[in-house]
């Protein structure tokens, strides 16, 4: 149970979501808190009288996923490729604090992923099964780099439907594009690009052989083999 000084705080954070499936906007955070991260549907915020902990706190519009995130973490136990729920309140749920790097901020930082990583994921991904949940939404924001392991950290979506195969294409990717890029730092602006042509080519039909190549014959560079500098790089990106 939380002293009711940290409750009253944990009220007055305000987010709103967007009816765009983007990240969250956040209008007041007490400045007593730190946020550690955003998602489309909470943000993550850390108190520091509470080290071992973080809050995620959702917007007015997103509470009945808590409930579920709620559920997904008392059927995932001590699997111990997920954070822990150590409790909720009405808009929050109370999790571990989970540092390292996410898959995403190592591919722009060149940190070099291990391939320990795809088969910890892969552990968890069987692990979440069965307990007769369906993980899904598994992508580089979402997966933590601890001590050349991986560590789960968002599961609310794996009381949904149907089937996800973003984790499927991510590795694949891994085997046959990464070891061009393995250490290299890659641009935000190509990241994100990148991710935009996925969506609009279409989960289930994805196909990497023809992405790779659409990729290449859009941005006129073969974006897994050559250099840039910077100034080359937003010309590219600002002509899209």
């Amino acid at each position: 149970m939380l002293r009711g000084d940290v409750e009253q705080e944990l009220k007055r954070i305000q987010i709103v979501a967007s009816p765009e499936n983007e990240l969250v906007a956040v209008k007041s955070v007490p400045p007593v808190f730190h946020e550690i991260g955003r998602g489309t549907d909470a943000i993550v915020v850390s108190h520091p009288e509470f080290p071992g902990i973080v809050f995620k706190v959702y917007a007015k519009d997103r509470i009945h996923k808590k409930e579920k995130e709620w559920t997904v973490y008392q059927k995932l136990g001590n699997c111990p490729f997920y954070a822990r729920c150590y409790g909720y309140g009405d808009h929050y749920l109370i999790l571990s604090h989970e540092s390292g790097p996410t898959l995403y901020e190592c591919l722009e930082l060149g940190i070099v992923i291990p391939e320990q990583v795809i088969r910890d994921v892969e552990e968890a991904v069987d692990c979440a099964r069965c307990q007769g949940l369906n993980p899904r939404d598994i992508h580089l924001k979402n997966v933590l780099l601890q001590k050349g392991r991986a560590k789960l950290i968002d599961v609310s979506e794996y009381m949904e439907p149907g089937r996800d195969r973003r984790w499927e294409h991510l590795v694949e990717a891994y085997y046959v594009c990464y070891p061009y890029i393995r250490g290299r730092k890659i641009p935000k602006w190509l990241m994100e690009r990148v991710k935009r042509a996925y969506f609009n080519q279409g989960g289930n039909a994805f196909s990497l052989p023809s992405f790779v190549q659409n990729m290449k014959q859009r941005m006129g560079i073969d974006w897994l083999t050559q250099e840039k500098n910077g100034e080359e790089q937003e010309n590219v990106s600002e002509s899209d």
